[in-house]
């Protein structure tokens, strides 16, 4: 990122008071950039699941951690959840035009850790030497 970009982007943040406790988007940050809930919505971008199949793809996760999670990406507008009606009903969760837009800069950030994680993991052991 160059100096020019992160200055537009301090400016952005600063003029729509995002670092300010009350800003109403922490909310939704802090839903997004959960570990569930980046993960949840990086599954998604290869298309639609069920839950079962997400539950799958998602490893790791609880059935109750999905659930919630699910419930708050739906809530904001991210994940859209169509029940068929069948016996039992059929449940598939997908990304809306939202969800779908804030997917790309997410997946960037998803593959530049997976870039890095080698770097990441070097500067964290290098911390925990230094202040062992």
């Amino acid at each position: 990122m160059t100096e020019a970009d992160r200055l537009q982007t301090a400016l952005a943040l600063l003029a729509n008071d995002t670092v300010g406790a009350n800003c109403p988007s922490r909310q939704i940050l802090d839903q997004v950039t959960s570990r569930w809930g980046t993960l949840v919505l990086a599954a998604l971008v290869a298309g639609p699941h069920r839950f079962s199949a997400l539950r799958g793809r998602v490893a790791g996760i609880s059935e109750k951690m999905l659930s919630q999670t699910l419930k708050q990406l739906v809530r904001a507008g991210l994940v859209d959840r169509d029940v068929q009606p069948t016996i039992p009903p059929q449940v598939t969760y997908s990304l809306t035009a939202l969800g779908s837009d804030l997917a790309v800069p997410l997946c960037r950030l998803v593959s530049w850790l997976g870039q890095h994680t080698d770097e990441l993991l070097a500067a964290q052991r290098a911390y925990d030497d230094a202040h062992a």
